[in-house]
């Protein structure tokens, strides 16, 4: 069953918080598409995941790429899931038109510090819940560790 967690940022970027987790994503061996709101940030993200840190490497790709399928992480703009991702990130607003069923996870970024962002994420969070989705939602602790709030 697919799960939808919402992850309220505050103070930080996707840039800032998408790197690890898609780090700890490929660590427990999952397969991720990130979808972003434009072309344009999907390459912003892209150069991004490159140089986030010396000491750490995220392979990755875009759906442009002629190897995208053999990508743990795929970046796009679109709603299509080039490598068979079990996990599906959304970022800068962008919203899963497709069928949510065909993801084991569906992680939603969204700016706690801007209210039309929130608003977009709980008019999701509802739908979700209307539709029978399991939601949870997380925010950092003081020591900088996502924890699921109840």
């Amino acid at each position: 069953m697919t799960e939808i967690l919402f992850y309220h940022l505050k103070g930080q970027t996707p840039e800032q918080v998408l790197p690890a987790l898609l780090a700890k994503s490929l660590e427990r061996g999952w397969r991720v598409v990130v979808q972003a709101s434009s072309d344009e940030r999907v390459e912003a993200l892209d150069a991004h995941l490159w140089t986030w840190r010396d000491d750490a490497f995220l392979p990755h790709g875009t759906w442009r790429d002629a190897e995208a399928a053999g990508q743990p992480i795929v970046l796009t703009s679109n709603d299509e899931n080039p490598n068979g991702a079990t996990v599906r990130f959304l970022v800068d607003g962008a919203k899963l038109s497709g069928d949510a069923s065909g993801y084991e996870r569906i992680v939603l970024l969204f700016n706690g510090d801007d209210q039309d962002a929130v608003d977009v994420a709980r008019a999701r969070w509802s739908e979700a819940k209307a539709a029978g989705i399991e939601v949870t939602y997380w925010q950092l602790d003081q020591q900088g560790r996502w924890q699921r709030q109840r």
